[in-house]
């Protein structure tokens, strides 16, 4: 079913790149990308494999810098922040990792805890338990809270692992191929979890996959990477309305097996 981003606020940009250029050595991998995500929206970055979204997601994190061009994230120019003002911005994005990031030495409890202890040291224990129960929870694993990650399946370390971004209740969630590696009845749980997370925590998202079942599930807007530049953007049915070459391979390997 295709989303109809009702909730967002298209007047409020909480992620604004403009003209952002990066190559390492002499292969180019953006070529001067402009791109907005907007207040409570899923943006659903498309592009094969080696295309350039992953290093987007680390120019906007600040964990790499754009040779050219400025990015913009919850008003702060990320290029021009110091080591301290960068570490406070990167609190309010949560990251999901393609492989989901836990400590395998710790429960699930211990793992969700990690950051939360970390980052907020005033936290009583009464009150560290309530938000470790709440978000696992919301993900539906509370169940889970005292096993180890190597008992639980890749689609419950998924979640998991956006439980324990969740705890630190970021304004901003990038998703790097949430379904990677998953089969087709728990893309569709992690999908429907992407759209849940959205809902419940009222995020501004994006999420980067090749996935096509994944971007017409959690897209409300889509952007499609090629050679280093977005030439497409729009609705599911927008993006694949097209007699551009480049497109319809990507259509064809999702759909036609």
């Amino acid at each position: 079913m295709l989303k109809t981003g009702g909730h967002i606020d298209y007047s409020t940009p909480v992620i604004s790149v403009r003209g952002v250029s990066k190559s390492f050595g002499d292969l180019h991998v953006l070529r001067g990308v402009d791109m907005d995500l907007f207040k409570g929206e899923n943006l659903v970055v498309l592009g094969r494999s080696g295309t350039g979204k992953s290093v987007l997601i680390k120019l906007i994190s600040g964990l790499l810098e754009p040779d050219i061009g400025s990015i913009e994230v919850l008003g702060e120019q990320v290029d021009e922040l110091d080591d301290k003002a960068l570490r406070q911005l990167r609190l309010k994005i949560g990251f999901s990792f393609q492989n989901s990031a836990l400590y395998d030495s710790m429960t699930v409890r211990e793992n969700l805890e990690f950051p939360l202890v970390r980052n907020k040291r005033n936290l009583s224990r009464a009150a560290i338990n309530r938000e470790v129960e709440d978000v696992l929870d919301a993900v539906g694993l509370l169940h889970t809270i005292n096993q180890m990650p190597s008992e639980l399946s890749g689609g419950q370390r998924k979640r998991i692992g956006i439980a324990r971004t969740l705890i630190l209740r970021p304004e901003i969630m990038l998703y790097d191929e949430p379904t990677a590696g998953l089969d087709p009845i728990t893309c569709i749980e992690i999908n429907g979890l992407i759209n849940e997370v959205q809902e419940k925590y009222k995020t501004s998202s994006i999420i980067i996959t090749h996935d096509l079942a994944c971007a017409k599930s959690v897209g409300d807007r889509i952007v499609m990477l090629l050679e280093g530049r977005f030439e497409r953007e729009g609705s599911f049915d927008e993006i694949f309305d097209t007699d551009d070459g480049r497109v319809k391979p990507f259509y064809d390997y999702n759909f036609i097996k």
